[in-house]
């Protein structure tokens, strides 16, 4: 997209202003729906591979490395 291009998507978002005193809580979920919060990050995480010096995955969805943890009950452990 051409400099003037964003430019003129950025004239368009939505731009809130708050005093230190008066700011929103570091929560989103309540403001924000799903799809707008994955929009903020994705940026953010294209930064931070490049910040990294590694290259974007590229691998299928299904050939993701995950980790599955159970929930537990009661409040979260601590790793030592």
């Amino acid at each position: 997209m051409a400099h003037s291009a964003k430019s003129q998507d950025r004239r368009h978002w939505p731009v809130r202003r708050f005093t230190l005193a008066a700011q929103p809580p570091e929560d989103l979920s309540g403001q924000t729906t799903a799809e707008e919060r994955l929009e903020m990050m994705w940026p953010l995480a294209l930064d931070a591979w490049v910040l990294a010096g590694l290259p974007l995955p590229d691998y299928a969805r299904g050939a993701a490395p995950v980790r599955l943890v159970a929930a537990a009950a009661g409040p979260p452990a601590v790793e030592p």
